[in-house]
């Protein structure tokens, strides 16, 4: 339990030790990548909503990247139908999960410093 508390704080660890197990196992970098884009995809879902409950005081946190996500889903489910006259959902989830990795990739690191820029001002 402890691990994935350490993991879900700095989701730059599981990113890195997935790609450290596949690249091993396998020697496909790329392959390693993606995968460590996947698994760390959960863990920035949960930091990025804690970091967003801690500096706004609020509980919406997970439920208003939860409503991005899908939002985000339905736009290119629909620019895919309007495009090609279907829906693939294998490749319209894999869009969307790794949208969801740089985004709140960038959200993790712009929440933790004014985190702790937050934090200076409170303790000065």
């Amino acid at each position: 339990m402890d691990l994935l508390i350490i993991m879900s704080v700095v989701p730059v660890i599981p990113f890195i030790l997935v790609y450290l197990i596949v690249t091993l196992r396998k020697k496909d970098k790329k392959q390693a990548i993606r995968l460590a884009m996947d698994v760390t995809t959960v863990f920035l879902f949960i930091s990025v909503s804690a970091l967003f409950n801690i500096l706004f005081q609020t509980q919406f946190g997970f439920y208003l990247i939860l409503l991005l996500l899908l939002i985000t889903a339905g736009l290119i489910g629909g620019a895919q139908n309007r495009w090609k006259g279907q829906v693939d959902g294998k490749r319209l989830l894999r869009a969307v999960w790794r949208l969801a990795f740089v985004t709140m990739s960038i959200s993790y690191i712009i929440f933790t410093f004014f985190g702790l820029v937050q934090y200076i001002f409170k303790v000065m």
